[in-house]
């Protein structure tokens, strides 16, 4: 009994003496991530305590302005290691001599950056934060209700936001519907809310507008996680329907508008009974969605300056994938067309083996295996409403040069009259002035070009004779 009191006594003297000699690592630290070649995330962590009790925060006030709270803060002699579980990151760098400096690296995701960490104050911090001034400020000239409305297939409520013009209604009114990934009712991404901007633009010209969370997102029910494009498809159908049930909306005068995949909902809307009165499209795909991301993963790779080579490697791989994809059939369960896709990666030249498994089990995932093998042409021959389709000709996700031809070919085998497509000079696919074409989002402080804004609010008045003042 005394050896045993003996060892756990050295132990914790032992204990509190490295505690006491650690470093103290408490306070502001910022670095950067270079997440491409020509984009850098500035990342914060806010480090509070006293090893070995320590805690933190990270933000990237570039992406959001949320700050996220770390999983371990832990130091071991000159060592920091972070963990960030919500984001599915870590860190771990070496302090210096003076202890006002982390060289480490961050991984996430497969990835590894390198990640240096300096001392910093929270005026620097601020004075950092991306500038957003487009981004609307109260007080606001309409009225702005937050409200739920049914999805009575899916049989949960979404949650959005329903904003009215002043004066008398009936108003027309329009749908937003936004692009991949779980996205909040603003559409927010890198600091910017595109559908917040929208919004307010249309809704100051005379337009009734809906904006909602996706489902299993923010204040909406449901869950995000394994939903198809036709789901979401769903959602929007329930939109329309609970507007076109209000007294102060013109029933046939409902417009959706969506953006990217947002497109592609637009299209299987309408294409079905109840769809929308009128269809906008903002850097839709028109193309099958195997193309689509064929040439986005070329124009990407481009702009962030590979070579031909590697640029014709990773087509032949992708486009073999895809090939063996297609040949399957849809019932094949995932796990097994994981396998073959895998045994198609592993016969390309140079590829691990370890790479050949991550691309498998994406491209066999639910969402991206519908994704790829949708065709967009076959909804677009259903379409009757008039439609109006602008892409961004610097857009890297959606090339306008290849899809807004095919949605005009698309509309054309379903006689549609009233079509309008336009590419937009110098925009990216956020609809944002980028003459560079470098897709560097969070950099760029304009949210939506005012000459778009202006090309959609025209349209839409020529077509319902909504009678609204676009300026502030």
């Amino acid at each position: 009994m005394k050896r045993t009191f003996f060892c756990t006594a050295a132990s914790l003297l032992l204990a509190s003496a490295a505690a006491a000699q650690a470093p103290s690592v408490a306070g502001l630290w910022q670095g950067g991530i270079q997440v491409a070649p020509t984009n850098e995330l500035k990342a914060y962590f806010d480090l509070k305590g006293t090893a070995p009790v320590l805690t933190g925060s990270m933000s990237v006030p570039q992406q959001t302005g949320k700050s996220f709270p770390l999983s371990s803060v832990v130091v071991r002699h000159d060592s920091l290691l972070l963990g960030a579980e919500a984001l599915r990151g870590r860190f771990a760098g070496k302090l210096s001599a003076d202890g006002q400096q982390v060289a480490g690296v961050w991984y996430q995701n497969g990835a590894q950056l390198p990640l240096t960490l300096r001392r910093t104050t929270e005026q620097a911090r601020a004075a950092a934060a991306p500038r957003r001034p487009q981004t609307p400020q109260a007080p606001f000239p309409y009225q702005s209700q937050n409200l739920t409305f049914p999805n009575k297939q899916a049989g949960f409520d979404l949650a959005g936001t329903l904003t009215l013009p002043t004066g008398k209604g009936p108003f027309p009114a329009v749908v937003l519907v936004s692009g991949s990934g779980p996205q909040d009712r603003n559409e927010t991404i890198l600091g910017h809310q595109p559908f917040l901007v929208l919004a307010d633009y249309l809704t100051r010209r005379g337009f009734a507008v809906l904006r909602y969370d996706d489902r299993g997102v923010g204040q909406s029910k449901g869950t995000f996680k394994g939903t198809l494009t036709t789901d979401f498809t769903t959602d929007a159908q329930a939109a329309m329907a609970y507007l076109r049930t209000r007294a102060d909306i013109r029933p046939h005068q409902v417009a959706l508008m969506g953006h990217s995949e947002g497109g592609a909902i637009v299209w299987q809307t309408a294409a079905q009974p109840g769809g929308p009165d009128l269809a906008v499209s903002l850097a839709g795909p028109g193309l099958p969605g195997d193309a689509v991301l064929l040439r986005q993963q070329k124009d990407i790779a481009r702009a962030q300056g590979a070579d031909s080579a590697a640029i014709g490697a990773n087509f032949r791989l992708n486009h073999a994938l895809f090939a063996e994809l297609r040949r399957q059939p849809a019932s094949l369960p995932a796990v097994e067309l994981a396998a073959k896709l895998a045994a198609v990666a592993q016969q390309q030249p140079g590829l691990a083996a370890a790479t050949a498994q991550q691309l498998a089990g994406i491209y066999s995932g639910p969402w991206m295996r519908a994704f790829l093998t949708s065709e967009q042409a076959s909804y677009l021959a259903k379409v009757k409403c008039p439609v109006l389709a602008l892409n961004g000709t610097n857009d890297l996700q959606v090339a306008a040069d290849e899809n807004l031809p095919a949605i005009a070919r698309g509309l054309q085998a379903a006689r549609n009259r009233d079509v309008t497509t336009r590419a937009l000079p110098q925009l990216n696919h956020l609809f944002q002035t980028d003459p560079a074409a470098k897709a560097d989002y969070g950099n760029i402080e304009e949210t939506f070009a005012p000459a778009a804004l202006q090309i959609i609010g025209d349209w839409l008045s020529a077509h319902t004779g909504a009678k609204g003042v676009a300026g502030r």
